[in-house]
């Protein structure tokens, strides 16, 4: 596929997809939802891809649905656009088997926000915003803003965010437990390349456990988790990495994790 609203790249590990319609400060459209869903069959698919990087182009990072695409118009069924595109890529992002990082360039706004709390570490510049903006035109978060946002700030701060609209900044939204980190502009995707390689170089398998483990932990009750943890160490005990972990550690050495 030919991308013409992306852009797209692996180096070293680490593949880089960008949302590339700035002069619309990224927002989607169905045709940008379709490169998307290409460019993450890649990640899925592509064995030396070991995390996922999506920021935007210019000076936004998502502005959520472009409300002038002809596929979106008062009236129509709002409900099968989302089974179509935001709910698939939703799901693909947190279910994905390699960590996913956002870096947040700025304005971060309806399915554009709940696109990157749905990452798995977000590093924003400090200049970026938050903004659940449904409530300003009659909606309900979606993109799965209503059960990541409790989840993440609790119930109080969620239904401020939800109801007001108004616009949480990169830095509240650290203090609040919604991202990783607020970092100065200049050094946003210097402290991004860093993530990546450290990820792009670590144990692939036992990331991956930690993210199924984190995400599985947000739904059962204390036994399950102890036995899914159980059944995670008794898998990973038998992988590669783990035994150049253990080799590393003995030997005083940076351990060269393969992501086996």
């Amino acid at each position: 596929m030919a991308y013409e609203s992306i852009l797209f790249d692996v180096t070293d590990g680490a593949a880089r997809l960008t949302l590339n319609r700035p002069d619309r400060l990224n927002s989607f459209t169905f045709a940008m939802h379709g490169e998307v869903a290409d460019a993450l069959s890649k990640v899925e698919s592509d064995d030396k891809v070991r995390v996922l990087l999506i920021t935007g182009a210019g000076r936004g990072f998502c502005a959520g649905q472009d409300l002038s695409d002809p596929a979106i118009t008062p009236g129509g069924d709002l409900g099968s656009a989302l089974e179509t595109s935001y709910n698939p890529l939703i799901r693909r992002l947190m279910d994905m088997a390699k960590p996913v990082v956002c870096a947040v360039n700025g304005v971060a706004a309806g399915a554009g926000a709940n696109i990157a709390f749905a990452a798995d570490i977000v590093l924003a510049a400090k200049s970026a915003k938050f903004i659940q903006s449904f409530s300003n035109i009659g909606l309900v978060p979606d993109s799965g803003g209503t059960w990541i946002l409790p989840r993440l700030a609790g119930h109080a701060r969620a239904m401020g965010l939800a109801l007001t609209g108004e616009a949480l900044s990169a830095e509240k939204a650290e203090q609040w437990g919604l991202i990783w980190r607020a970092v100065d502009d200049e050094q946003l995707m210097l402290e991004t390349d860093k993530l990546l390689s450290r990820l792009a170089h670590g144990p692939t398998k036992g990331l991956a456990a930690i993210k199924l483990a984190m995400r599985k932990g947000w739904q059962s009750d204390l036994r399950a988790q102890l036995d899914l943890e159980r059944d995670l160490q008794r898998e990973l005990g038998q992988s590669a990495d783990y035994k150049e972990g253990v080799a590393a550690f003995g030997e005083k050495r940076a351990p060269k994790f393969t992501g086996r």
